[in-house]
């Protein structure tokens, strides 16, 4: 009983517990059954979670993003909001966590926050979807839109890297200061942040303000375009 209930324990860490069978497929004997999960259950233990989720491709990322239950978020919203675009772009902006809107819908600034994303990247001549990427630091919804707290963005900010690995972006644009603290791994004021190159593993980064900031205080929205700019100058570089 001890070896089920560890078995039990570390599958559900991963998100590999139950072990769901095809009904199209041969149902495996007890012993084969039994084989498959001491060695899903020897390579899983040998790794911590964030080892195993950085050897997961697309497929397997989004199975884990969709049943996640690491931190308490998962319990409060409709679904995981995993991110959209080009899987190969060189664009990737990173937003803070999903709002009512994405809650309901799976997909990253699809409210009104969306809207103006939207024209800040026609303004530079992007497009959602072409050879732009977007995703958030959280995948699941704040109760009442608050902040994600330290341990939720622990805990989520693996599968945000494992997905700038796999896409390889050129430049990384963060969308106000939750998502620039977390990528840098430190607080500061997004006016300190703001209006210079930074580096994430590599990739420059660039902190400009969230679309949602933007639509409460329009008068940002020129220090904005500056950012966008030097995004775009940066780019031209690259």
């Amino acid at each position: 009983m001890c070896i089920v209930n560890r078995e039990e324990a570390v599958l559900r860490e991963l998100n590999l517990y139950p072990l769901w069978q095809r009904r199209d497929t041969v149902a495996p004997t007890a012993t084969q059954a039994a084989e498959l999960v001491e060695q899903k259950i020897e390579t899983a233990s040998n790794k911590s979670r964030g080892q195993f989720i950085s050897e997961l491709g697309w497929p397997e990322l989004k199975t884990m993003v969709r049943d996640c239950t690491a931190c308490k978020l998962r319990a409060g919203c409709t679904q995981t909001v995993f991110g959209v675009g080009d899987e190969k772009a060189d664009w990737l902006f990173v937003g803070e966590g999903p709002g009512a809107d994405e809650d309901a819908l799976g997909e990253p600034f699809v409210g009104q926050a969306g809207k103006l994303l939207d024209n800040m990247l026609a303004a530079i001549k992007l497009k959602r979807g072409n050879n732009v990427y977007i995703a958030n630091i959280v995948k699941c919804r704040p109760p009442g839109n608050r902040n994600p707290e330290a341990d939720e963005i622990a805990q989520c900010l693996p599968y945000l890297q494992r997905q700038i690995a796999l896409i390889q972006p050129k430049l990384i644009v963060a969308l106000g200061k939750t998502a620039a603290s977390a990528m840098l791994g430190k607080e500061a004021t997004l006016g300190s942040l703001r209006g210079k190159l930074h580096d994430y593993r590599g990739i420059p980064l660039i902190i400009t303000y969230h679309p949602a900031y933007l639509l409460r205080s329009p008068m940002e929205k020129a220090k904005a375009w500056q950012d966008l700019c030097l995004a775009v100058e940066t780019m031209q570089k690259a």
